[in-house]
């Protein structure tokens, strides 16, 4: 299998879903290792970095990206298989930032009150014990955290013509920020321009779910991934698939549309995956279906509806293609 390793300047990043030129011209079958810089690009250093001073939320979320992919036209499914994550970076930062956040007066949750005090935490990792290390600013607490590698943003173009920010999530994924964005996920995303024109970003060493305060334990990112292409067939919403789940992913506001999105793609899945009639996939899904919180935060917010495979039939999406691409991904 190829191999392209791809490492972009910063005047190679795009801050977009849509809009920028190709970087690379890949074809389906094709193994890429991407670095990507952290969410604030790389200049939350110290504690004494402020997002105010630093920071400037046009352009943040810098994207690896686009890629071509040879074939791929509108309608077809984009997917991507995450065949490994690793910190590129021995350190991560996260930050509270003015009027940014899920527990903060913001831009559309206007208030009287002052913003939450401009705050900027840096995790060390410890590669040996595979660990970041939270430290308190107004304590001496210290806590060893696991790293949990993931990826915050993964999209291709929107379709029309759009260009959306990479803050966004929505149809064309983008900034889901969901922790089921990990290695040994593949992602099944509908093409909507020709070439798809995906980029991914936004490493996470660690989240919660929700991503609560706006910033995840950002890091720089290498990510191992495998290009192919399924003919047809584009789901409506971003879809992933791991060796435990069938998820599908809604973004909206207000929460419970995202809810709403997520669980009607999880039943039209489960009816396609086993024959039923989308009523029984319905009954069936709302027994059985786990509902993670991906982000409160993002310009849309993002749910995950998970169905657990160990409860269902064994049943193959798109042709069992993310069988295959473990079994590739076991060879890079």
């Amino acid at each position: 299998m190829d191999v392209i390793d791809y490492t972009p300047t910063r005047d190679q990043y795009a801050y977009t879903f849509g809009g920028a030129a190709a970087a690379l011209r890949v074809t389906p079958g094709t193994a890429l290792r991407l670095w990507s810089d952290d969410a604030f690009g790389g200049v939350l250093r110290s504690v004494d970095d402020l997002s105010s001073a630093k920071v400037d939320l046009r352009f943040v979320n810098p994207q690896t990206g686009p890629f071509y992919v040879e074939g791929a036209e509108p309608g077809d499914t984009l997917v991507l298989h995450l065949a490994d994550l690793t910190p590129a970076r021995d350190w991560g930062a996260s930050a509270a930032i003015p009027f940014f956040g899920g527990m903060t007066s913001t831009d559309r949750v206007v208030t009287l009150q002052d913003p939450l005090p401009d705050t900027t935490w840096i995790y060390e990792l410890d590669r040996d014990r595979n660990t970041v290390a939270f430290a308190a600013r107004h304590s001496d607490h210290r806590i060893e955290l696991p790293v949990a590698p993931m990826l915050g943003t993964v999209g291709v173009a929107p379709a029309g013509g759009e260009v959306r920010s990479s803050l966004v999530p929505d149809r064309f994924g983008g900034n889901m920020d969901t922790p089921q964005m990990r290695a040994g996920t593949t992602v099944f995303l509908g093409v909507n321009v020709e070439g798809a024109l995906f980029s991914v970003g936004d490493g996470h060493y660690r989240q919660g779910e929700g991503e609560a305060c706006g910033t995840a334990v950002e890091g720089a990112m290498t990510t191992t991934l495998i290009v192919d292409l399924v003919k047809g067939g584009a789901p409506g919403w971003p879809r992933l698939e791991d060796d435990t789940h069938w998820m599908t992913v809604g973004s909206s506001r207000p929460l419970e549309d995202a809810w709403r999105i997520g669980n009607a793609e999880l039943v039209h899945w489960v009816a396609e995956l086993y024959g039923l009639h989308v009523m029984d996939a319905y009954q069936l899904c709302s027994q059985l279906a786990e509902v993670p919180v991906a982000n409160v935060v993002d310009a849309n917010y993002s749910v995950v509806v998970k169905a657990a495979k160990s409860l269902l039939p064994a049943a193959d999406a798109f042709g069992g293609i993310h069988a295959d691409l473990r079994a590739r991904a076991a060879t890079l």
